[in-house]
C-alpha cells in the first residue's frame, strides 16, 4: 500500500504560508483574521473548530469561533461583514439547523467566504483544493483516468465534481440512491469518498492500481472515522490516504491559503 500523506505536503506550504502572514503584518500592517461560527456542539466539529485554531497561532493567523444559536449567527456574520479587521468567515457544517444552511452561506461576504460555500463565492473551496494538491503532490496524472466521486455533498462532492469536470476530466459522481455502486466503483481508476459512512468503501470494490482518497469524517464510538473499511488498508497494490494525515491536513491548510489571499486582497496600497 502506497500512503498518500497529505501532512508531509502541509507542512511545505505552510511554511510558505507563516513567511506570507509575516510579510502582511510587517510590510502592510494587515494582521489576518478568521472569525468561526459553529451552532453544532459535536465531537467532530469541535475537533475541526480546535484544528484552525491552532494552526492560526502557528503562522500568526488570529482564529475566533463563536458558537450561536442560528438567528445569532445570522446577526453575527452581518456584524462581521462590516468589520473590516476580519479577512475570512466560515459557518461551520452542518449547522444544528440544517434547514438554515443556504440562508447562513450565503450571508457571507464572497470575498469573506474562504470556505467558498455561497452561491456568490469567488475564492476555491478547500477540500476540492486540498484533493488536488495531494494528488498533483504524488504525480498522479488524472487525464484518461475513470475517476469516480462518492458523495455529492457541498463541501467536497460537489464542488470536486465541478472543478474536475471544468478540467475536462471523465467523472462519475455517485450517492446513495446511484445503482450499480460496487460496479462503478470497480471500475475506476481513481476513487474519491466523501459520503461519511464508515465501511462502505471495502476492499472487493476496488481494481488493482487504484488510488483512493478517503475525504470522510463521521464519528464512530467516539473516533473519527473514514468511509473506508479496513480490509482496504491491508492491500499492498493500491494507492490510499491514512487514516490519520490525509486530506484533513490539507484542507485546513488550503483553507488558511484562502485566509491570505483575501487578507491581501484588502491591504491598502
Amino acid at each position: 500500500m502506497k500512503s498518500l500523506n497529505g501532512a508531509e505536503l502541509a507542512s511545505y506550504i505552510k511554511a510558505r504560508q507563516a513567511r506570507q502572514v509575516r510579510a502582511l503584518r510587517q510590510a502592510h500592517g494587515v494582521f489576518p483574521h478568521l472569525a468561526i461560527i459553529q451552532t453544532t456542539d459535536d465531537p467532530v466539529i469541535n475537533t475541526y473548530v480546535r484544528l484552525k485554531k491552532i494552526y492560526g497561532e502557528e503562522i500568526l493567523i488570529d482564529v475566533v469561533s463563536y458558537r450561536l444559536t442560528e438567528d445569532e449567527a445570522l446577526v453575527k456574520i452581518r456584524e462581521l461583514n462590516d468589520d473590516n479587521s476580519v479577512h475570512g468567515i466560515i459557518v461551520q457544517l452542518p449547522l444544528h439547523d440544517t434547514s438554515r444552511t443556504d440562508e447562513l452561506v450565503d450571508a457571507v461576504l464572497p470575498e469573506k467566504d474562504v470556505d467558498a460555500l455561497g452561491q456568490q463565492a469567488i475564492l476555491d473551496p478547500a477540500t476540492p483544493m486540498a484533493i488536488n494538491w495531494l494528488l498533483a503532490g504524488y504525480n498522479v496524472d488524472l487525464k484518461a483516468k475513470k475517476i469516480v466521486i462518492v458523495g455529492n455533498g457541498r463541501l467536497v462532492g460537489a464542488p470536486l465534481a465541478r472543478m474536475w469536470r471544468n478540467s475536462g476530466y471523465d467523472v462519475t459522481v455517485l450517492d446513495k440512491n446511484s445503482p450499480n455502486i460496487e460496479e462503478k466503483v470497480y471500475q475506476s481508476d481513481v476513487v474519491v469518498t466523501a459520503a461519511g459512512q464508515p465501511n462502505l468503501i471495502t476492499s472487493d470494490m476496488l481494481k488493482q492500481k487504484a488510488v483512493v482518497v478517503d475525504a470522510a469524517t463521521a464519528s464512530e464510538n467516539g473516533e473519527i472515522v473514514g468511509d473506508v473499511a479496513t480490509d482496504v488498508r491491508e492491500r499492498d497494490d493500491i494507492a490510499i490516504t491514512p487514516v490519520k494525515g490525509g486530506v484533513g491536513p490539507l484542507t485546513v491548510t488550503a483553507l488558511f491559503d484562502n485566509v491570505i489571499r483575501s487578507s491581501a486582497a484588502s491591504k491598502q496600497d
